[in-house]
């Protein structure tokens, strides 16, 4: 019986839905977040929300902050979703080194079979160009693919990823070309969040204080409130920052991991088209479709007819060497050209 592409994946990906949804390996540090949103919000419905609908009775203006409470919640956990719930740019893998690249040196001879053959080759990396300059693409071993531009090779989820960010255990899922722009929605709007649970919060105790008389009666009349206003003013100082480190890459068209491999003072960025262009590059353009098909079939591929050493070059000078078994060697170009128009028809 013939398998779906998400059952034969070779990531550490987590599959939902017959594949509809994909999760990092880490996904269940997803409770952990989602404990730590709704813990604070039920608490702040439950005390304060409640407490404050008593200090504005005049047209029921109070319920106003607990649907606005409620509602943001449910924004914020649907950006979370979105985050961590979908494709983040996956790059597929390739079963064998891509033909098209392999070049062959006749100056190294391999004797096999009683005859000399040139050895095929593979280099480690090679030029794209990107806005008029040339950019260096490495190769990956484990996907046996050429990088497209900013894409790397994530070492929790084992894949590459288009545009990859970082990979974020608070969401279980990597962050790239396809999640990226919820990752920084969601990131901002629970900052805001916590402002909101933190005012409402310090609101509520200013009006126990003037009941009270002294700030000591106002917070023990009401400690989920103190508690609320540390909890939010500390995780304010996390989301809020992040939220404004984020800012500063977008203006910069810059991702996480080229800030922290290149360094802030890249003056060689040539993805950068001025803070304008970079903002509605991530906001205001389409989603790139997904390049995977999840729930489809896996397709049979046909089996590579030349094997013998393929090296991959080093950068640094260093070769390495890939080794395929049960591949025949004689009349390898022609194979090739063969084995082309066959898929192509």
């Amino acid at each position: 019986m013939a398998e779906r592409v998400y059952q034969v994946w070779k990531g550490r990906n987590i599959f939902f839905c017959k594949g509809r949804l994909i999760f990092g390996p880490d996904a269940k540090s997803l409770i952990i977040t989602l404990l730590l949103i709704v813990v604070p919000v039920v608490i702040f419905c439950t005390n304060v929300a409640r407490n404050l609908l008593h200090e504005f009775p005049t047209y029921n203006s109070g319920y106003i902050i607990l649907v606005v409470t409620i509602l943001f919640t449910i924004y914020v956990l649907v950006l979370l979703f979105l985050t961590s719930a979908r494709d983040p740019g996956l790059v597929p893998r390739n079963s064998y080194p891509p033909e098209e690249e392999i070049c062959y040196e006749s100056s190294t001879l391999a004797d096999v079979g009683g005859r000399h053959t040139p050895t095929p080759r593979l280099p480690r990396t090679k030029e794209v160009s990107v806005n008029g300059f040339s950019v260096k693409v490495k190769y990956c071993d484990t996907c046996m693919i050429y990088r497209p531009p900013r894409c790397s090779h994530c070492s929790v989820c084992d894949n590459c990823v288009e545009r990859f960010d970082h990979h974020c255990p608070w969401v279980g899922q990597c962050i790239g070309l396809r999640n990226y722009r919820y990752f920084f929605l969601f990131v901002s709007s629970s900052a805001l969040l916590c402002i909101f649970i933190f005012a409402m919060s310090a609101w509520n105790v200013k009006f126990l204080m003037d009941d009270y008389g002294t700030p000591w009666k106002a917070m023990k009349e009401s400690p989920a409130s103190v508690i609320l206003i540390v909890y939010s003013f500390i995780f304010l100082w996390f989301v809020g920052g992040l939220t404004c480190f984020h800012l500063y890459l977008i203006g910069r068209n810059q991702t996480t991991y080229e800030n922290f491999r290149y360094g802030a003072a890249n003056r060689h960025n040539v993805y950068d088209q001025g803070c304008l262009k970079n903002f509605l590059e991530v906001f205001c353009t389409m989603t790139k479709p997904s390049r995977n098909n999840f729930q489809a079939y896996q397709q049979e591929e046909m089996p590579m007819r030349i094997t013998r050493e393929v090296k991959i070059d080093d950068s640094e000078g260093d070769s390495r060497t890939k080794v395929h078994d049960n591949l025949e060697i004689d009349n390898d170009l022609l194979k090739i050209s063969q084995r082309r128009d066959a898929v192509n028809s």
